[in-house]
This record gives C-alpha cells, sequence and structure tokens, in this order.
C-alpha cells in the first residue's frame, strides 16, 4: 500500500526536504488554486512528506457494518468513538493509517474524521466554516510531522493538529473541534452495539489493513521531524492535552498510575485494556496503553488530543508537561 512506501521513504531520509521559495502554488505538487499570498505560518517549517496531493486518499463514503456483527477488529484495538445525538460511530485506527481523513455527517453535523500516525494525532472537526461546507483531503505536507490537510473547495492548507488553516483563502480560520475518545473496540462493542464501524469498503477488506510504522512509537526519534525534542521525557511518550487548557500536558504514564487526576475544571481517568496502534504490525496485539476519559463535571467528554511528547513541544514549547 502507499502508505508503506510512504514509510520505508521516510526510515531513509529521502522525503525529508524543506520547501523552499519562492511562495508559488507549484512550490507544493498540484495545488494550483491556493492562494500563496495569504500565509499564516513559516513556510520554511513544511515539509514534502509524500509525493504529491492525495498520496494518501482520504475516505468520501463511508461504509459502515453495526458494531455487533463485527469479527475481524481486535478487543484491544483503537478506535475513535464519536457520538453526536443519538448516532454512534466508531473509525478503526488501522483504517485510518491508510487514509487519515474520513469525510462524513453524523448526528446531522458535516465532520471530517483525521488521524496522523506520525503524531498519533485523533481529531474530528465540524466541516463547515461561516457558511461553507468543506471537504478534506490529504496534501502530502507535513509540518512539525503532522499532516497537513486541504479543503477541496479552495485548496487551503490546514494544520491537524490546529483545525487552523496556515496557507491560502482561509489563512488563519480554525475549525471546530468536535468531541471524540480513543476507546478500545470491545469497550465500544459492549456500550453501542448498535453503532456503526467504519469500515473500507467492507469488513472482509479491513482485514488487509496493519501498522505499518512497526515499533514507531518506542523509536528515539520521530520521522520527519527537525524541531527540539522536549526533555526529562522521551519524545515518543504520549501525553494528554486538553483543548482549551494548552499549557499543560499530562503524561500518560504519570495519569495511568495517579488516575482520576483533575486538570483545572475537567477529570482525567484511565483504565488498562487499549493496543497502542503504532507499535506491533498487527494492531491488535500493541502494548496495552490504555484507555483515557476527559470529561466536565456533568460527565460529558471534553475535547482532548492524546499525542506524542515532541508534537506537544512543537506547538507549545512553554507549556509543561506534568510527569
Amino acid at each position: 500500500m502507499k502508505r508503506a512506501s510512504f514509510l520505508l521513504t521516510a526510515m531513509f531520509g529521502l522525503a525529508l526536504t524543506t520547501m523552499p521559495g519562492p511562495a508559488v502554488s507549484q512550490q507544493y505538487p498540484g495545488f494550483t488554486k491556493t492562494d500563496m499570498s495569504r500565509v499564516d505560518v513559516d513556510r520554511s517549517e513544511i515539509l514534502q512528506g509524500c509525493p504529491y496531493k492525495d498520496c494518501i486518499p482520504a475516505v468520501d463514503n463511508p461504509t459502515y457494518v453495526p458494531a455487533s456483527d463485527i469479527t475481524l477488529v481486535g478487543d484491544m484495538e483503537p478506535v475513535i468513538r464519536l457520538q453526536i445525538g443519538e448516532d454512534i460511530r466508531a473509525y478503526p485506527l488501522r483504517a485510518l493509517m491508510f487514509h487519515e481523513i474520513v469525510n462524513d455527517t453524523v448526528g446531522g453535523l458535516p465532520v471530517t474524521v483525521t488521524f496522523c500516525p506520525l503524531c498519533n494525532s485523533a481529531i474530528v472537526f465540524n466541516r463547515r466554516v461561516g457558511d461553507a461546507t468543506l471537504d478534506f483531503g490529504v496534501s502530502g505536507l507535513l509540518r512539525n510531522s503532522d499532516l497537513i490537510m486541504y479543503d477541496r473547495q479552495t485548496e487551503s492548507l490546514w494544520q491537524q493538529f490546529e483545525g487552523r488553516s496556515i496557507i491560502g483563502q482561509y489563512a488563519g480560520e480554525k475549525l471546530t473541534m468536535v468531541p471524540s475518545r480513543l476507546e478500545a473496540f470491545a469497550m465500544f462493542q459492549a456500550a453501542s452495539p448498535n453503532g456503526q464501524v467504519f469500515v473500507p469498503g467492507s469488513e472482509k477488506r479491513l482485514a488487509r489493513y496493519y501498522n505499518p510504522y512497526e515499533k514507531y512509537d518506542s523509536a528515539p526519534a520521530p520521522f520527519l521531524y527537525r524541531g527540539p525534542l522536549p526533555d526529562g521525557i522521551e519524545a515518543l511518550a504520549r501525553v494528554v492535552m486538553v483543548r482549551g487548557q494548552e499549557g499543560k500536558a499530562v503524561a500518560l504514564d504519570h495519569l495511568s498510575k495517579t488516575t482520576p487526576k483533575t486538570l483545572g475544571d475537567v477529570t482525567l481517568s484511565w483504565t488498562a485494556g487499549q493496543a497502542s496502534a503504532l507499535d506491533t504490525r498487527s494492531v491488535e496485539d500493541g502494548k496495552d496503553v490504555g484507555n483515557v476519559r476527559v470529561t466536565d463535571s456533568a460527565g460529558n467528554d471534553v475535547v482532548h488530543d492524546i499525542i506524542f511528547a515532541f508534537v506537544y513541544h512543537a506547538f507549545y514549547p512553554d507549556g509543561e508537561i506534568i510527569q
């Protein structure tokens, strides 16, 4: 698959090329509509991660199987759990490895479900910006090792971790994040047997998907990243960051030993039983990194992210990691 080929390229550093000026659309392969006069980032930070736009194919018409009928997803496999109203969906990270973006409508809300394997960043966005509903694809570009998306309507470029447009017509605009969480599939299936599970065409086809980043989350350094690394913690250690409280993050190892933990006005909790998607080739066999819940005083999910420490440090260099 294309993602596996890209990984091999990354491992040997062949794709680690800083994008040079001048600021013309031809600089980024395939982007002919992008308004390159509107820039909200240092363009020298952008790398060519894979060779062309849509080199990793986003999904625009996702298909689903009821959770109760799923047999090929392992009990500990991580899925993104998304509930809007009575509409409950699960998106296996195994499938998102090879698609990274799913454009969907859940509970009547147009959303984009995203996963950046290099950052372990799983975020759901509202696709509406003003009066427009956008569709997103994979640009092939990276910044701070993080996926840069693009919208097909204007070909503006969007930083996945921030949900912010960094180049193009929408430069400076931000997408609204939608509460979701990573959850072991057995937990999802038990709580929501009628919930719908995203499959790439059919569950049988899902069996072909795997983790091409074998042992990535125990590597000494991240792929396709040139920035400084955090002190006192492994670059690829997981940390939990609550949106709206970005000045602090909690190391996952610390949370697992001190759960539950209060951060501002929210509660973070951890339970065992979720496999790392970025450990073994077979996702269901990955090491146990546990399940995290971040909730408000009413028990509602709060927008948060479970990312690698280097990602948090790259975007919030003055932030504190509690460990």
